[in-house]
């Protein structure tokens, strides 16, 4: 009768250290790191870029622009696939991407300050000037399965 006791008692111990050490050697959840965007600006794309463009979702023409600004980074560490989210209207107040405030990505912001630049296309019928509102950008310290 006591062996079986120690048995459950060894057995018990021994599943608990396993849980223990496995919980302790997991790997750091990489928690969202917000990136600020500031200083935007643009322009339209250069001829190569531009060429037989078309609207999102559409077969309507469009106009290429290149979208410029200073990434932040003040976690310290590099950030990787940031998501770029934000809002464009055109000179009527009417927004320039329908049901969409992802606009793209940047493949890696390094801690401070880094420029970077964003290809959008906005239906030719929409007027200039472009206003850029609520830019941020959001991405990981640490690689991520796509």
């Amino acid at each position: 009768m006591m062996r079986t006791g120690l048995r459950a008692a060894v057995f018990t111990g021994l599943v608990v250290c396993l849980f223990v050490l496995s919980w302790v050697m997991m790997p750091a959840a990489n928690a969202m790191t917000q990136i600020q965007l500031k200083d935007l600006s643009y322009s339209a794309c250069p001829e190569e870029l531009s060429e037989g463009i078309v609207a999102p979702g559409s077969l309507q023409k469009a106009n290429c622009y290149l979208v410029r600004g200073t990434a932040v980074n003040t976690s310290g560490k590099p950030v990787l696939n940031a998501d770029v989210f934000g809002r464009i209207y055109d000179a009527n107040n009417n927004p320039a991407m329908m049901n969409r405030t992802r606009l793209g990505s940047i493949d890696e912001v390094p801690p401070g300050e880094s420029p970077f630049e964003l290809r959008i296309s906005v239906a030719a019928n929409q007027p200039e000037p472009l206003k850029l509102e609520q830019f941020k950008a959001s991405g990981f310290t640490g690689r991520v399965r796509r």
